[in-house]
């Protein structure tokens, strides 16, 4: 297992990122470089997943993976995205983009209209 990680030091970085090592066939990648695993020995719910890109490091979470490859993660399908023919694929449909809440990147909504409720602002005391 330590060899198909990456020698020890391949494995004791995906340790520190993963806190486990699991070896499994490459399936595939997707556009953002994430790579997804299966491993039939493993138990049913646990014998698929996926290494997030390197360029997320620690910053990784549930919505980068998009949504061809959530599909295949939670059993929806057993044909990987790019193996499956009758995938639809319209012009219309959006790119993936993950969740940017949390970070600098987030939708902040504004208003033009003035608050019903205003903070009370005591007077000053003036100097005579």
């Amino acid at each position: 297992m330590v060899k198909q990680n990456g020698g020890i030091r391949g494995s004791l970085y995906k340790l520190y990122r993963q806190e486990e090592l699991k070896d499994g066939v490459l399936v595939g990648e997707d556009e953002l470089g994430n790579k997804y695993y299966e491993n039939p020995r493993y138990f049913y719910s646990r014998n698929r997943w996926v290494e997030y890109n390197d360029k997320a490091y620690l910053n990784y979470d549930g919505s980068q993976v998009s949504a061809e490859w959530y599909g295949w993660l939670h059993y929806k399908t057993d044909l990987p995205p790019h193996k499956d023919p009758s995938r639809p694929k319209y012009k219309w449909m959006a790119e993936f983009t993950e969740n940017m809440s949390g970070t600098t990147g987030q939708y902040v909504p504004y208003s033009t209209t003035r608050e019903k409720v205003e903070a009370w602002v005591p007077k000053q005391k003036s100097s005579a």
